[in-house]
C-alpha cells in the first residue's frame, strides 16, 4: 500500500470518528452498546499509540499541527 493510500486511509478514520456523537444517544441505547463502544475505542486508541510509538522510535516527534487563525 503506497503512503499517499496509508494517508488517505487515516484521514477517513478520522472523518467517521468525527461524524460519532453519542451526545443524542439515549442513556439507555449507551448502556446497550457501552460494552462494543469500550472495545471499539480501546482498540483506536491501541493503534494510535502504537502507530506514534514507532514514529517516535524513529527519532521523530508526533506533533500537534498548528491551525492558523
Amino acid at each position: 500500500m503506497s503512503t499517499n493510500d496509508v494517508i488517505a486511509r487515516l484521514d477517513a478514520a478520522v472523518s467517521a470518528l468525527g461524524d460519532v456523537d453519542v451526545s443524542g444517544w439515549d442513556d439507555t441505547v449507551l448502556a446497550e452498546h457501552l460494552d462494543d463502544l469500550s472495545a471499539a475505542l480501546v482498540a483506536v486508541d491501541g493503534q494510535l499509540a502504537r502507530l506514534a510509538d514507532a514514529v517516535r522510535a524513529r527519532g521523530l516527534r508526533v506533533v500537534e499541527p498548528s491551525i492558523a487563525a
